[in-house]
């Protein structure tokens, strides 16, 4: 059974940068598209960033375009959120999810109920 474990995260001054990891254990995640989500207190779970199985494609809200970099490493089973400039309405609890393999999960509009695995989550807090 896939399990996902998210690190990475913690206190960051506006402006700063943070890389969230996802690493994944119990099966290969070769077959899986990922998907970074957040929820910040008292909101509702968000979309962030999505990358396909392959890595050739990647989507992001248009919140964090330009700013975040999605990435994978399969050889390392890790799936990597680079997150620059970072902005105190980026402050939330970071979730990274796969999908059912081959699903193709990673679309322009990708949604949390496409996903069916997901890690406890990490922290980033961005406050000056």
């Amino acid at each position: 059974q896939l399990q996902l474990v998210e690190s990475g995260g913690g206190l960051v001054q506006p402006g700063g940068s943070l890389r969230l990891s996802c690493a994944a254990s119990g099966n290969t995640l070769d077959y899986h598209a990922i998907g970074w989500f957040r929820q910040a207190p008292g909101k509702e779970r968000e979309r962030v960033s999505c990358i396909t199985s392959s890595g050739g494609v990647t989507h992001y809200v248009d919140s964090v375009k330009g700013r975040f970099t999605i990435s994978r490493d399969n050889a390392k089973n890790t799936v990597y959120l680079q997150m620059d400039s970072l902005k105190p309405e980026d402050t939330a609890v970071y979730y990274c999810a796969a999908d059912r393999p081959y699903s193709s999960a990673c679309l322009m509009y990708f949604t949390a109920r496409d996903y069916d695995s997901w890690g406890q989550g990490t922290q980033v807090t961005v406050s000056s």
